[in-house]
Formats: C-alpha cells, sequence, structure tokens
C-alpha cells in the first residue's frame, strides 16, 4: 500500500497564489515522486482547475476536493456539486472533516450521505474522523470513532464495499492537535490507529486491510519521519505546513 501524503489548503490561497505552489510541487517532482506516494492536494474551488492542470499527466500527483453537497444539482446556494468537481479537474473528496463537523455542525449522518454519494459518482472519499479532548480524556476514543465509522459505512451497497480499495482513505484527526500547535504522541496516535483498524476490520473484513489511514494534526517537517513511521499510519493529512511548497516537499520526503 503506498503511501497517501495530502494538503488540505483550506481557505487560503488565490487562484495566482496556488498555481504558483502547484508548479513549484510539480517542477520538484518532476523526476517521479517517491515510488511509494501519492501526492495528494485539496485547493480552495477557486483554484482547482489550475492545481489539476499543473498536476495534469503525472500519475502520483492528484486533486481533491474539499467539500461538495450530496445531490447532482438542485437549489442548494453556495454549495458545489461533485460534476463542478470532476469538471475542475478533480478526482477525490474530503468528507468529515473536523471542521465541517464542528464549525459548520455537519451531522455523523450528512457525513454518511456524502460519502455513499461520492463513491456512487465515481470519486476516491477521504473520509475524516477523530475525538474532541473531552472525549479523548474521558476514555471514549473508540466510542467516538466507532460511532463516525460505522455512521458513515454503514449504508454502503455490496457492491461499494467489495470495491473500497484505491477508492477510500481513512484520515484520523484529534481535533484537539488540529492547527493549535498541539501533535498526539506516537502512544496516542498508535493506539488510535490500531483502534480504527479493528473497526474496519469488524465492519469490511479482510478489505479493511486494504484502506489506508492517514494522521492529521499539526503535523510538521519536523515530525512527519516519526509519525509516518508509526504502525498503522499510512499517511498523513497536512494543513499549515502544506501551503509553502518547500516545506510540504520535506514532508513528501520524510
Amino acid at each position: 500500500m503506498r503511501k497517501i501524503i495530502a494538503a488540505n489548503w483550506k481557505m487560503y490561497k488565490t487562484c495566482g497564489e496556488a498555481a504558483q505552489t502547484a508548479a513549484e510541487l510539480s517542477t520538484a517532482l518532476a523526476d517521479g515522486t517517491p515510488h511509494d506516494r501519492l501526492v495528494l492536494v485539496f485547493p480552495p474551488f477557486t483554484a482547482m482547475d489550475v492545481v489539476a492542470a499543473a498536476f495534469a499527466g503525472k500519475e502520483n500527483l492528484a486533486t481533491g476536493g474539499q467539500n461538495f453537497y450530496p445531490a447532482e444539482q438542485g437549489a442548494f446556494t453556495g454549495e458545489i456539486s461533485t460534476a463542478m468537481l470532476h469538471d475542475a479537474g478533480a478526482t477525490w473528496v474530503l468528507a468529515g472533516h473536523s471542521e465541517r463537523r464542528h464549525v459548520f455542525s455537519e451531522s455523523d449522518e450528512l457525513v454518511a450521505r456524502k460519502t455513499v454519494f461520492a463513491l456512487e459518482q465515481g470519486f476516491k472519499v477521504m473520509l475524516c474522523v477523530g475525538e474532541m479532548l473531552h472525549e479523548r480524556e474521558n476514555g471514549q476514543l473508540s466510542d467516538v470513532l466507532s460511532r463516525q465509522l460505522s455512521t458513515a459505512l454503514e449504508h454502503l451497497s455490496d457492491a461499494q464495499r467489495e470495491t473500497l480499495a484505491g477508492r477510500l482513505a481513512i484520515a484520523y484527526e484529534p481535533v484537539w492537535a488540529i492547527g493549535t500547535g498541539k501533535v498526539a504522541g506516537p502512544v496516542e496516535v498508535q493506539e488510535a490507529h490500531a483502534t480504527l483498524r479493528a473497526l474496519l476490520a469488524s465492519m469490511l473484513g479482510d478489505a479493511a486491510a486494504e484502506l489506508p489511514i492517514l494522521y492529521g494534526g499539526s503535523v510538521k517537517p519536523t515530525n512527519a519521519s516519526t509519525l509516518v513511521g508509526l504502525d498503522n499510519v499510512d499517511g498523513l493529512l497536512v494543513g499549515g505546513a502544506s501551503l509553502e511548497a518547500q516545506s510540504f516537499l520535506q514532508i513528501i520526503g520524510s
């Protein structure tokens, strides 16, 4: 299983800024991304086409959408459809990011609808899960992860379950470590990822072994190697440290 190193640019970068960073990444990786890496960038919607254009023709570089609405079209002011994302060059989507859950109040049920819909529309999905600090301190890690995963996956069809390899990735985001400078320690990360692997196995059987589990939460060049070297850590979801090409390239090479 190749590692996925993903960048979430959130609400940063104009079109020109995104184009420059994407070009820097593409040029630096022109001689070949490390063979065991997929580099994935989630830019703002306005810059998706220029990022996709910079990555065109490069097998190990991909573009994704940070959000979408689970309908083909309709009167959903301010939302974006999977068809629009596809038209702009996206092949991946995020679902359930902690900011969507806790800032924009997306429920587990809505995240589930989005996950199923995106898979139906031919997208690869990065499903984000994770606990808040009080949940971790109260010993609720397993309960929270189980609820988020089971809700998101329970409505998958048998056909979808059989074809999840290469189409679904899980990103573990301890909410208390996102943008705070705090990083879950190796023991905490391994505990969460082992819990997720066991939960996936209980829900999906042998197919669970083929699904990558990424860590996300204040990832930096200084801690990336340690994190990506842990058991059951199959990649990284990077926020602030992905905004500068050189910083993100250091993480990619970790």
